[in-house]
């Protein structure tokens, strides 16, 4: 499988004295190992030292960087790992290569407490942006312009990627991927990573309570037939009535279990299965519909704009694999254009 190459397929991560290690490890499993299977149109990847010196990271581990900031100027990626202090005000250069970077065309991305490092280039005042949950009160305090998602995994406002507690920076590095190079990349890299495929960033980052192992069982075996029954209509009363439960009961449970509303999980995986569809078939626009359980194209075409920012025609013509079969010419029954596109 050889992905279609990105825009701009350089990816530099920014280390800085007091790496956080985890993050920064992220990265490079994401975007810096080595993926024959990829082809040509993978990333490529630079790490850049933020300051001169030796480079500490958490856990006793030091970090030789081959380069300044200066690749930055040339990325498509620059990827921010969790910052040493919520306080502690970035290097100056560090701001300002940051700033040209974007305004040169590369989206910026903080893992974790890396926002606030985007947050000090003035970035991310008026926009969507998300960190772990302990420092989210810290964020409101020292950048009051920012609209702070409290309740997510991550945020993507397109040329500003923000993601929530570290594990969340895994599930925004592959929504990253599939982005750039479509599901079945996404899905590889995640098998990789021994992950599964996909997690909504509109997921809470975490729950109070754990779902009790019976009910969570009866969930879970619940989830994977819904996956198996996208196409069917789904209600609540009918969900409850399956996993053994009262309305009320199900769905504190359902979102206690998975961070979301039954509506959300339904909607996020009947978009899953639709790219999938998209990039591997030939099916119609309208097939796809009514096989994920949308019921018509305008549907699809809601969410996909919605969600992903990009209407399925659209999405298909950037991601269908070539070895897919050739999407079905209109003819006398002509299917309406994608509205977003």
């Amino acid at each position: 499988m050889s992905p279609k190459p990105s825009a701009n397929p350089n990816v530099a991560v920014v280390a800085y004295d007091g790496l956080c290690t985890f993050e920064f490890g992220i990265a490079v499993e994401v975007f810096g190992l080595p993926r024959p299977e990829m082809g040509d149109g993978w990333y490529r990847f630079q790490v850049c030292a933020a300051e001169p010196g030796p480079i500490r990271a958490v856990g006793g581990i030091r970090v030789e960087a081959d380069c300044g900031l200066e690749p930055l100027a040339q990325a498509g990626t620059v990827i921010v790992p969790g910052w040493r202090g919520a306080r502690e005000r970035p290097p100056p250069p560090l701001v300002d290569a940051l700033r040209a970077a974007h305004a040169n065309g590369a989206r910026l991305v903080s893992l974790c407490s890396g926002v606030f490092v985007l947050a000090a280039t003035g970035l991310l005042d008026g926009r969507r942006a998300t960190t772990h949950w302990r420092y989210l009160p810290v964020l409101a305090e020292l950048h009051p312009a920012i609209r702070i998602e409290p309740d997510v995994l991550y945020v993507d406002e397109g040329d500003l990627l923000t993601a929530a507690g570290s594990a969340a920076g895994i599930d925004l590095c592959v929504h990253i991927v599939r982005r750039d190079h479509g599901s079945r990349a996404a899905n590889q890299v995640a098998r990789r990573l021994v992950l599964p495929p996909h997690r909504e960033g509109g997921q809470a980052q975490y729950v109070e309570r754990p779902v009790p192992r019976h009910e969570g069982q009866r969930l879970a075996g619940l989830l994977d037939a819904l996956r198996r029954r996208l196409a069917q209509p789904l209600s609540v009363p009918q969900l409850a009535v399956e996993a053994g439960m009262s309305e009320r009961t199900f769905l504190r449970r359902f979102a206690e279990a998975t961070g979301m509303t039954p509506g959300d999980w339904l909607v996020a995986e009947r978009l899953a299965h639709a790219r999938t569809l998209l990039e591997e078939t030939g099916l119609s626009v309208e097939q796809v519909a009514t096989e994920c359980g949308f019921g018509a194209a305008a549907t699809l075409r809601h969410h996909f704009s919605g969600r992903l920012g990009i209407g399925p025609r659209a999405y298909r013509a950037r991601f269908r694999l070539p070895d897919a079969a050739p999407p079905p010419t209109p003819g006398r029954h002509k299917v309406a254009a994608d509205s977003v596109e």
